[in-house]
């Protein structure tokens, strides 16, 4: 994500979000007082419906500085940061819940990833839940020629360069249960959504557990 970051600064006024946020997985798992972390939170969509939800006590932070400067313009009575500012020791095991919405798509690296979910790990209480959604790999025969080209560019299928420039990832079922071996699945949907460059996709959102014991 950090080799990622002057893509995401030069797009960070133009991209919309579109990975939807179950409210009835929330209601049911995560109170109104807990402490909720949005990794990746980019221009602070996630942490702006849950403020409208009532949530208070939430953070976001982002490699990108563009990111979260727009989302400080936009909402800024919020705390955003830099995921480099971003005290993780001073904060393991304090966060009850963690939103990780479309950000392994942009981590395309196998170490990367694994690295990124071991310190969301750490950063949840024991019992405390990570809300991932994220990019499955797709059926339809665009992504699946560039699934192709990207295999042979970039040695993982799966990873890809879209039409502007960003370097992505769409995950197989078995690697993202490989991601998520530490937890305890909750729950699983499909959702469909629109990607960042407006085109129609499924994504896959698991809530997870890190073990109480």
């Amino acid at each position: 994500m950090e080799g990622q970051q002057a893509y995401w600064d030069r797009v960070a006024d133009e991209k919309a979000f579109t990975h939807p946020l179950d409210h009835d997985w929330l209601d049911r798992f995560v109170d109104r007082q807990a402490r909720v972390l949005d990794y990746g939170c980019g221009y602070g969509r996630s942490l702006r419906e849950l403020a409208g939800l009532g949530y208070e006590n939430t953070r976001g932070i982002d490699f990108s500085a563009r990111m979260i400067k727009r989302a400080r313009r936009d909402a800024p009575d919020m705390s955003f940061g830099l995921v480099e500012d971003f005290p993780f020791s001073a904060e393991a095991g304090r966060f009850d819940a963690v939103l990780l919405m479309a950000v392994l798509t942009c981590v395309a690296d196998d170490r990367a990833q694994r690295d990124l979910i071991a310190a969301l790990y750490g950063l949840l209480r024991p019992g405390g839940l990570l809300y991932l959604s994220d990019m499955p790999l797709q059926t339809d025969a665009r992504n699946l020629a560039r699934y192709a080209e990207g295999e042979r560019r970039f040695g993982d299928y799966g990873v890809f360069q879209t039409e502007d420039g960003a370097i992505m990832r769409h995950h197989d079922e078995r690697r993202l249960g490989d991601l998520l071996e530490a937890f305890e699945t909750v729950a699983d949907r499909s959702v469909p959504i629109f990607t960042l460059n407006g085109h129609p996709a499924t994504a896959v959102q698991i809530l997870a557990r890190r073990p109480s014991a």
